[in-house]
């Protein structure tokens, strides 16, 4: 069984719309935002060592890519 002490707290701002979607899909699919993140971060890792079967989420890192872009240049500096 995994305990308070076994996880950590993964925080992010995000729009209202990418807020929504989130919500909106998992209780679509009758699951938690968190569950989602979580059962993501493994699938996300083979995007990175290039496997084949993760490739449909390299349009994911693309779009991740160019949110963390625009961010970066709406922060004062």
């Amino acid at each position: 069984m995994t305990t308070q002490a076994d996880r950590r707290a993964l925080h992010a701002y995000v729009s209202n719309e990418a807020h929504e979607r989130w919500h909106d899909f998992a209780a679509e699919q009758g699951v938690s935002v968190s569950a989602v993140l979580e059962a993501l971060a493994s699938h996300v890792l083979g995007v990175v060592d290039g496997d084949s079967e993760a490739g449909g989420l390299r349009s994911v890192v693309q779009e991740a890519r160019r949110i963390d872009a625009q961010r970066r240049r709406r922060r004062p500096g």
